[in-house]
């Protein structure tokens, strides 16, 4: 086995996951966190990562949005390309049904939507109120929780409007599972080139691009989803552990689609990680904002 060195290294350079346009700046915390991740990976499972001839092995990298999936991901890659392990990074974000721009806007949507069947079914209904709500809405205030000392009323607005949004985020209604986990399949049976998906940020900007796999072994998937029960043939889930406000916190630096400090993306936040609450005891490897490696292998 090889050893990895860090020593002047172009970060910049690495090669990063398969999302077009996606910006990806590595700083020395992903760098930490990765060498302890990647330490403990060779480590536990140290046969699996070196494999067979045959063998093939599936990562992913996966947390709230903007908990540095990408980074981290391309420096286990990066670290298993060293070793002479063949590596692919996948972007699950290739794989909703929507570019971002127009998920974004069905999310708010189907929030909007539910909540104001809310209110007509809550009996606290009146035109005013739906008239203050599309103002607030336009103001990015609607899911503002803060307004509830002002507008009790609104309490069952944000309500239905949340248990709505809920029953999207991170389901097969948003995402298509069953195309990422049959590239798992494809990979796990050795198939030598496979199309892979790619998603853009404007209107119809997907495509597909035929990648070889003939000296692959390990595909990381790095995705807030790659622990999700609909996401079928993952060996080893690595979960980056962080609250929605650090999330947020992260989003604002990144930028990477605007409103990253509103009430919605909040919310939406919230929401992203009551989902990975519950995945939480499916994980192998657990690493903190912090960097404290909390977990490993249950059972």
């Amino acid at each position: 086995m090889k050893n990895v060195a860090r020593n002047n290294i172009d970060y910049s350079k690495i090669k990063t996951g398969d999302m077009p346009g996606d910006k990806v700046q590595i700083n020395a915390d992903h760098v930490i966190k990765a060498e302890k991740i990647f330490k403990h990976l060779v480590k536990k499972y140290k046969n699996q990562v070196q494999g067979h001839d045959n063998d093939k092995l599936v990562l992913s990298v996966y947390g709230g949005s903007g908990v540095g999936k990408s980074e981290i991901g391309a420096l286990l890659a990066k670290d298993l390309n060293d070793m002479g392990i063949g590596s692919y990074i996948l972007s699950g974000d290739n794989y909703p049904y929507r570019i971002p721009k127009r998920n974004d806007n069905e999310r708010e949507r189907l929030y909007y939507d539910a909540g104001i069947k809310g209110l007509v079914e809550s009996g606290e209904y009146t035109i005013e109120r739906h008239e203050l709500i599309k103002m607030l809405k336009k103001e990015g205030k609607d899911s503002d929780v803060n307004l509830l000392e002002q507008y009790r009323w609104l309490e069952a607005y944000q309500k239905y409007g949340k248990q709505r949004l809920s029953n999207y985020l991170g389901t097969q209604e948003e995402i298509d599972f069953h195309e990422v986990s049959s590239i798992v399949q494809k990979f796990k049976q050795g198939e030598p080139s496979i199309y892979l998906k790619r998603m853009g940020r404007e209107e119809e900007a997907f495509w597909y691009d035929v990648v070889d796999f003939q000296t692959t072994k390990i595909l990381i998937i790095e995705w807030t989803h790659g622990n999700n029960e609909k996401l079928v043939g993952v060996d080893i889930p690595i979960l980056l552990n962080s609250t929605p406000e650090e999330t947020l916190e992260h989003r604002k630096k990144r930028n990477r689609d605007g409103k990253t400090d509103s009430a919605f993306t909040f919310l939406v936040l919230a929401i992203e990680q009551e989902l990975l609450d519950s995945q939480r005891h499916k994980a192998k490897i657990i690493m903190t904002k912090q960097g404290e490696l909390l977990e490993v292998e249950h059972g």
